[in-house]
């Protein structure tokens, strides 16, 4: 049986901006450049732009390095040779060896890789904590200012000493809740990389300033804007909202994030943490999973979940994949047979050897390879990007317009008015949501994926598949088993079929050809003794011939038997059915009589009738490519209403013929499993490998279906179907809530219906717009594929 592997992902090695430090995936590198016969990659144009105005400045200063630990104006560190274990979830060309903030969105880095002892978020666990504090500090605050709501109650005569308790209260949820978010806003004008926390830094930076003026230097503010005792209204509880609101915002987001990775934690949390090898005949011991080597011999008992990736040695039973696979039928194992760690021997004892342990195992290979799709990025996501440039730069000028205008034209007191609608329109275009809606569908989806046995490479497979049009698909190994087996067993006279396939299978066991080994292998599902053969001789290219008891056995095809005088033609009856043109046929003689007729062939896999008629019920065309002859192969065309054919084609021919397809305008997916589909699959705009091929087929292909099975092209398909709908309806709600949003936040309706929108109840709707993004994305945790 075939090992299933997949390819060892090697990630590009990280380069450091020589502008500000940071990280940079040379594949992934915003801009490149050239200088003193050295190549320089940089995370942002304007990097590259100060570094070609003057590049020495740049080279002569001191070892830049990792920036997620920078504070604002420190001089960033390296140590040579660090690992890069954290990554951005929506700029995945930013790269850090420790936790911290992203540079460009501001973002909290995760790690590269899940691990089962990654433990809580430390930054969920200090949004928490900061929450909870800012949220009893504002609670004063909070009634102080609803209290003239209140019919009947006033405290304009504590005006002036309320505002000194609400300054005392603000300060530390806006200077010690809310430090995380100035940080980042920071960052973002010294990358200039306007985000959503350089709106929420300047708006509530403006409020709590305005606020700490009018409490401490009232006097400083025009008449209009004093109160009868002097004092002048401050903003603190639109301050200490805005800051509660957003840490809010931030731990749903966080945890919804967490929630991508909890079916690869799942998957980890399946490898048992011992297991049982076998030191010497007789002897058992327990051994920490960790001190398993490859080449160690282990018993698997009923009901235990295999450790490692092995070979079964000794025993039969039933083992449940499904955990991988997605499969829910177990299945059979017998000496020879591949276990995968993680998966559940069901029923009976396996004695197996161990192959691959540790990061090697498929279960490690797949997390890594999620893990890694997560973190790419969709080509829908360039579009979003090129928004999101000049999103932030419109929000502040229209912030400032607002300023301006309502200053100028609004009501008494006017730059109070200014100042409250300029806030609210930098907290209400937070542009969280339109962060959220492509990145975290993606991970969502391509989770769930990996719990249905699909293994998305990057995120760009999806949309492309999504937009497919053709499925181009090799026969061997793909649509057919890929091993010849009997198809049929036709006796003739006074024989039985079980009389010519234990007959047969005793002249075979001596034979290396793989029609032999069907003939043998369907002999040992019948449970037929097969008898020891005397003077076997092999005839290259026609059969064999040899003795038992005093029979004289031949085995091969028509022109063998002639010539050994055989008369192949059958009474008329005794062979009602004609072979099809995918069968080979053996013709068992036996003293020189005709005794019966074997067809062989590799076997359509059951699964696959039901994968073509879905694949075709989505729309694609699909077409067979395979090197095997034009007859066999139109025949199981025939059997399966493929589209169209190719036959007898080489690996370069396979290639030409996709590239004839994309010429056409036609986007073609291919599915394959050897050697020789590897550079039609790399050709394709998608390629789909099976992951009972080769592994150099599956280093080539965009996706790999654990299982050899079509069907889960057909789930793969729906998956993108999925997860890009998803993609557009966050869009969607992203775009429409900022189109809304921002113009009545500025304003707009106050003139005709005295409508304006406070920072308050605008920090509200941005939380609620980004909740609304991360709850639809999780809806796909749900879907049936």
């Amino acid at each position: 049986m075939q090992t299933i592997s997949l390819p060892v992902i090697q990630p590009d090695p990280p380069v450091v901006d020589p502008v500000c430090g940071m990280r940079v995936n040379p594949a992934r590198a915003a801009g490149v450049t050239e200088y003193a016969g050295a190549t320089y990659h940089f995370c942002s144009l304007s990097c590259r732009s100060k570094f070609l105005a003057n590049p020495q400045k740049y080279l002569n200063a001191a070892a830049v390095g990792s920036f997620s630990s920078m504070s604002p104006g420190e001089q960033p560190t390296t140590n040579p040779g660090e690992t890069v274990d954290y990554i951005c979830p929506m700029d995945p060309e930013v790269l850090s060896d420790r936790p911290g903030p992203c540079p460009i969105c501001g973002m909290a880095l995760e790690p590269r890789v899940v691990t089962l002892d990654s433990g809580p978020n430390p930054e969920l666990i200090d949004f928490r904590r900061r929450f909870w504090i800012g949220l009893a500090l504002s609670l004063p605050i909070i009634i102080v200012a609803m209290a003239d709501m209140v019919p009947g109650l006033t405290w304009h005569h504590y005006a002036q000493s309320l505002n000194w308790v609400q300054l005392i209260l603000a300060t530390p949820v806006v200077g010690w809740c809310g430090w995380p978010f100035f940080v980042r806003a920071w960052n973002s004008f010294v990358q200039r990389s306007p985000n959503m926390f350089t709106l929420v830094g300047l708006g509530v930076g403006a409020a709590y300033g305005y606020s700490l003026l009018a409490t401490a230097f009232p006097w400083l503010f025009p008449a209009g804007f004093r109160q009868a005792d002097g004092s002048v209204m401050p903003y603190f509880d639109t301050a200490v909202v805005v800051v509660i609101l957003i840490l809010l915002g931030q731990i749903l987001e966080l945890t919804a994030r967490g929630k991508t990775s909890q079916a690869i934690q799942r998957l980890l949390g399946l490898t048992p943490k011992v297991a049982r090898k076998i030191v010497s005949p007789g002897e058992e011991v327990d051994i920490p999973l960790d001190q398993v080597s490859a080449g160690d011999e282990l018993r698997i008992r009923p009901g235990e979940k295999i450790p490692v990736d092995g070979v079964v040695l000794e025993g039969q039973s039933a083992v449940d994949e499904a955990m991988i696979s997605g499969e829910p039928i177990p299945s059979e194992k017998e000496p020879g047979s591949t276990v995968l760690a993680g998966t559940i021997n069901t029923t009976g004892s396996l004695r197996i050897t161990a192959q691959k342990v540790g990061a090697d195992t498929m279960l490690a290979q797949i997390v890594k390879m999620v893990s890694e799709a997560q973190r790419s990025r969709a080509p829908i996501e360039r579009t979003v990007d090129q928004i999101s440039r000049y999103f932030v730069p419109a929000v502040v000028a229209i912030a400032a317009a607002t300023l301006i205008i309502w200053s100028l034209w609004g009501p008494t007191p006017p730059f109070a008015y200014a100042l409250v609608n300029a806030v609210a329109v930098l907290i209400i275009a937070c542009p969280c949501a339109l962060g959220l809606a492509t990145p975290l569908s993606i991970m969502v989806g391509i989770g769930r994926g990996a719990e249905q046995g699909i293994l998305v490479k990057n995120a760009a497979a999806l949309e492309i598949l999504e937009r497919a049009t053709v499925l181009v698909v090799d026969k061997t190994g793909t649509l057919t088993e890929g091993k010849p087996r009997v198809t049929s067993v036709i006796p003739l006279g006074q024989f039985s079929a079980e009389d010519v396939l234990r007959l047969s299978a005793a002249l075979e066991q001596a034979s290396e050809h793989p029609l032999a080994r069907a003939v043998i292998l369907e002999s040992r599902a019948r449970k037929l003794e097969i008898s020891p053969i005397h003077n076997f001789t092999s005839h290259t290219g026609l059969g064999v011939s040899g003795q038992l008891g005093d029979r004289q056995l031949l085995l091969g095809n028509a022109k063998f038997l002639v010539q050994r005088g055989v008369n192949v033609t059958a009474p008329s009856g005794q062979l009602p059915d004609q072979p099809s043109a995918a069968e080979s046929v053996l013709l068992l003689a036996v003293n020189g009589q005709l005794a019966g007729r074997i067809g062989v062939a590799d076997r359509i896999k059951e699964s696959t009738p039901e994968a073509i008629r879905l694949l075709h019920a989505a729309g694609l065309k699909i077409i067979m490519l395979t090197g095997d002859q034009r007859a066999v192969a139109q025949d199981v065309a025939r059997q399966l209403q493929i589209d169209e054919v190719h036959a007898e084609v080489l690996p370069a021919e396979k290639l030409k013929i996709v590239q004839e397809l994309q010429a056409t305008g036609a986007i073609v997916a291919m599915a394959g499993d050897g050697i020789n589909d590897a550079p039609a699959l790399a050709q394709a705009d998608i390629g789909i490998a099976l992951g009972t091929g080769t592994d150099v087929a599956m280093e080539s292909a965009d996706l790999t279906l654990v299982r050899g099975d079509l069907r889960g092209i057909a789930r793969a398909r729906n998956l993108s179907t999925a997860t890009l709908g998803n993609i557009r309806q966050n869009l969607f709600l992203a775009f429409v809530y900022n189109v809304v949003s921002v113009p009545i936040a500025a304003g707009i309706l106050y003139p005709w219906l005295g409508i304006m929108i406070s920072p308050v109840w605008a920090s509200v709707a941005m939380s609620l717009s980004s909740l609304s993004v991360v709850t639809n994305a999780l809806r796909l945790n749900a879907q049936k594929l």
